[in-house]
Order: structure tokens, then sequence, then C-alpha cells
């Protein structure tokens, strides 16, 4: 952890294998594992996703909440006091899930995701904007999807250019903002 002038003030492990890592507004740190964390034998990662305090210690694991067994994470992102965190599943089964979870309240919703393995997702209310990128390629897949009846609809999908090569795995959502890493450059992309 470091404060706000870059000084280290304190360390610890989350675990193995993060693709995806997000930070709430309290400055907790939300982590979604892949498949060498969750069964490369580390403690912290084997549950599949996990929420940490900025002292290092656990407060949060699916504890069987989760419709599924996660195999690796995708993306993450925050909206307001809630985090999200995208993951797909090992089981014969399968499929790619949205998972939110409010700390204050301990509840866990999950939803099967209209995009299959998105590296970028941002959501605000009922609305969502999710990424499909190819690595070291210059457009990127902006789908955009309403939550209705419990189902995540897909409402558009068109092919973005950016400008610069895309980076996987370098999209974070922010309060209904998708930040996309293009290069040298960052975009911002409204849900």
């Amino acid at each position: 952890m470091c404060s706000l002038e870059g000084q280290q003030e304190a360390a610890f492990c989350v675990g193995d294998d993060v693709p995806a890592l997000v930070t709430d507004r309290s400055g907790s740190i939300w982590v979604a594992y892949g498949d060498e964390g969750i069964y490369g034998g580390h403690p912290e990662s084997a549950g599949g996703l996990a929420g940490w305090n900025t002292a290092g210690l656990a407060i949060w694991t699916p504890e069987g909440r989760l419709p599924d067994v996660p195999l690796e994470g995708c993306t993450a992102a925050t909206e307001d006091d809630r985090v999200w965190l995208v993951w797909y599943s090992g089981s014969s089964r399968g499929g790619t899930f949205l998972t939110r979870i409010t700390p204050s309240t301990g509840e866990v919703v999950s939803w099967p995701s209209p995009v299959r393995d998105p590296d970028g997702f941002a959501v605000r209310g009922r609305r969502a904007v999710l990424t499909k990128r190819v690595h070291n390629q210059r457009t990127t897949e902006v789908v955009r999807a309403e939550l209705v009846d419990d189902t995540w609809n897909v409402t558009e999908r068109r092919e973005m250019r950016v400008p610069g090569r895309v980076v996987m795995r370098c999209g974070q959502g922010r309060d209904g903002f998708l930040w996309l890493r293009a290069g040298d450059t960052w975009l911002r992309i409204e849900a």
C-alpha cells in the first residue's frame, strides 16, 4: 500500500495469478483470480474471488454464493458502494458471470454475462458496457447491455478503432465509466 505521495506504507499478499483487481471507495481490494492461483495451492487464491481491507485482512470470500466454480477472472468494476467481479467458470456447464458484491450488506448477486470472457466492464444502474479486445490490434468490440427482468440483454454491438494497440486486461470500470488503455492513450467509455 502506498501513500498519496507514493511512499510505501504497508505490504501484504493477496494470492497468486491475479488477472482482475479493483479497489473500492474505502480502499479495499477486490480480486478475481486465474486458474493457476485457484488450483496452485495458495490459500488466498483458492476461492476464486476475494476482498481484502487496507490492513491486508480478508473481508470477503464466495462461501458458496456463486452460481458456479470460478476458473478465471476477466475484469472488475465499481459502482457507488458496490463491487463487480467478472469471471468464467471451470465446470462443464461453463459460462461467464457478472457478480455484484455490496460490502456493507454482504449481498452477492450473479448474472450470466451477455459477452463471453470480456476484458473490460463498467456499469451504471441497469446499463453496462463491456469490451472484447484482440491483443495487439487497433480495434475493440464495444458491447452495450441493459438489465431487463433479471437478464443482461445486448442493446448495441460495434467495433471501435482505437488510437493505439490494445493490451489485454487493461480495462477498469469506475462508477459508470470504462477506462481502456490503447497504446499510450487512456479512453473513457460511458456505460
